[in-house]
């Protein structure tokens, strides 16, 4: 054979043999890449997991220990009418401040994400954190002693805006669709679905809107803690 061939047969083989240990190199640096991910992934889920089951363990205790306390209260109360006037307050005050479960008559309002259609702006459709507090504020006006967005009870420190896309709602991302609880007078409350006003508003901008009075509301009590920065007692 000519040399001059062997030369380039050779050549290519090499070639060849370069590509196949660089090709060789690229997978097992993917793999470990995809297996450091991976595992990062696992650790992050099973913190996560810990934290979860820490949280719930320990608000589990908090629970108990408040059931406790309120019975050694009732205890002491019994038979003292100071004492029994002042347990009195102390459950009053815990209502205003949000830290009970209430239950009463009220209504319900689920603002939801419009359909994107041709001729409606897509924005428009969008459930945003001005429509939540609008329709709070409006329940308030009207006289509503208790409110809970999507779980979460509305306190005197309860911030509603918007994180990207989202809602956030004393510190939690909520999205569409937004239930909107109250406890009230039904008759007043329901104001709020007049004509021409907030929610008659909101479906004409496309946004899907539905509004019933409940007999029986049930809103969960404040489980955050209640911050203030400014203002100091005298």
């Amino acid at each position: 054979m000519d040399k001059k061939v062997e030369a380039i047969i050779l050549l290519i083989m090499c070639f060849m043999l370069g590509a196949a240990i660089a090709v060789q190199i690229r997978t097992v640096n993917n793999n470990g890449t995809t297996n450091s991910s991976n595992q990062e992934e696992s650790n992050l889920k099973s913190q996560v997991l810990k934290m979860k089951e820490k949280y719930e363990n320990q608000y589990a205790e908090l629970e108990k220990v408040t059931k406790e306390l309120e019975s050694t209260r009732q205890q002491a109360t019994s038979n003292n009418s100071e004492l029994e006037e002042l347990e009195n307050k102390i459950k009053k005050d815990n209502l205003i401040l949000g830290n009970t479960d209430v239950t009463g008559t009220g209504v319900k309002v689920t603002l939801t994400d419009g359909k994107e259609t041709s001729q409606i702006d897509t924005e428009g459709l969008l459930i945003h954190a001005e429509n939540v507090l609008a329709v709070v504020n409006e329940l308030k006006n009207a006289g509503a002693e208790a409110i809970s967005i999507n779980g979460n009870r509305i306190v005197t420190t309860t911030a509603i805006s918007c994180d990207g896309n989202v809602i956030v709602v004393n510190g939690e991302k909520i999205s569409s669709p937004i239930e909107i609880l109250a406890i009230g007078l039904s008759e007043k409350l329901a104001t709020l679905n007049r004509a021409g006003g907030t929610l008659d508003y909101f479906t004409s901008l496309g946004k899907i809107v539905e509004f019933k009075k409940v007999q029986n509301v049930q809103i969960p009590k404040f489980t955050g803690t209640l911050n203030f920065k400014y203002a100091n007692s005298k």
